[in-house]
């Protein structure tokens, strides 16, 4: 591992090459340069708030946890791999193996992890692969204003991308593809039953979601907004879910986003009825805005199957006062816009479509 200040032209090449598009920091900050074999964690572990742990190009086999505030993990670009460790006995740096077992026995990537009593702040996950990791390529916890950017999730067990408990989250421009569960999955808590939380505005943008079981997942969560994503070949596009608990969950805003040939089909889980052709989803969830989408050719004979389908939750929640206006909708089926929900004071206004269950909608 070297260690060098901003300054240094080679160290000011090196972040300019990335793609990041922040501003450098100050030259009271460090990066510290990690190459292939060499431990990932010692970097983060010996790393101040505001630096750089940058990863060279290659193949790094290490599970990595984030808990400094201010810190940015930055790649090279998709060369940059990061992969689960080969196996028993593989040969790897001491500190990687005495620091990360605990994000490496969850079965994840990186783990960015705070505590109930203090968020971790203000950390950077940016231009890199995360692939092959049993659980989640990136899972945070407790982390209040994460960004991250331009990373590649691909083939991990369950979820690419994942937050539990986090706020202020900005996801922009990553591609999260072929993961067993959801591209992007954003929740309150997976484990505790809970009312919805307020992210305080986390953003979705301009990622792409391919092949996953459903694209973005939005568990019981208030407050946040998914614009400008590419949706495409996974068995549903968009999940925005709720339940019984209180608050309720809601206020989500799902604009601009192109939602196409969401058709890859998926058994039935604990959880969910069999997937297959759905584009959004709203099921038990409240005060919801879906609007300027393009939704095409999401077909399917699931329960769940359609362009637009608002879903009273599998434990009898309903959905009320969703707002679904102004959306182009073409080739879905059974229908472009479906609403078997009894909630009251969910509008549909101003869509271009042709057919909906009930009629009328469109």
């Amino acid at each position: 591992m070297n260690k060098c200040h901003i300054a240094p032209l080679a160290c000011a090449a090196a972040l300019l090459g990335t793609g990041l598009g922040a501003a450098a920091p100050t030259a009271a900050h460090t990066v510290h340069l990690v190459r292939p074999g060499e431990s990932i964690q010692k970097a983060v572990d010996s790393a101040r708030p505001g630096d750089i742990v940058l990863l060279a190009h290659g193949t790094h086999r290490e599970s990595v946890s984030v808990s400094t505030p201010g810190l940015t993990l930055l790649g090279m670009g998709r060369g940059t791999v990061l992969r689960p460790q080969a196996g028993p006995g593989t040969a790897t740096a001491p500190d990687a193996a005495r620091t990360a077992d605990s994000c490496a026995a969850a079965g994840n990537g990186i783990c960015v992890e705070g505590t109930r009593d203090h968020n971790v702040d203000g950390v950077t996950i940016a231009s890199l692969t995360v692939t092959g990791f049993r659980k989640a390529g990136v899972h945070a916890n407790e982390a209040d204003g994460l960004t991250v950017q331009n990373v590649d999730a691909v083939k991990n067990g369950v979820w690419g991308i994942a937050t539990e408990q986090s706020v202020r989250g900005m996801f922009r421009g990553n591609t999260a593809r072929d993961n067993g569960d959801a591209g992007l999955f954003l929740a309150n808590s997976v484990t505790a039953e809970q009312g919805a939380m307020d992210t305080g505005g986390t953003v979705v943008e301009h990622n792409r979601l391919q092949g996953n079981r459903i694209g973005v997942t939005v568990r019981r969560l208030r407050n946040l907004s998914l614009t400008g994503n590419h949706l495409t070949g996974n068995c549903a596009g968009v999940f925005v879910v709720g339940d019984e608990n209180k608050p309720k969950a809601g206020r989500v805003t799902v604009r601009e986003n192109r939602i196409e040939r969401n058709n890859k089909s998926c058994p039935k889980t604990a959880r969910l009825d069999a997937l297959q052709g759905s584009g959004i989803v709203l099921t038990g969830t409240e005060d919801n805005l879906v609007t300027r989408n393009v939704i095409r050719d999401n077909a399917g004979t699931s329960p769940l199957s359609g362009g637009i389908v608002v879903f009273k939750s599998f434990v009898g929640t309903t959905s009320e006062r969703n707002r679904i206006s102004d959306n182009l909708l073409q080739g879905n089926a059974p229908a472009d816009l479906v609403n078997t929900d009894p909630g009251k004071g969910n509008t549909f206004q101003g869509n271009t479509c042709r057919l909906s269950q009930p009629a009328g909608l469109c």
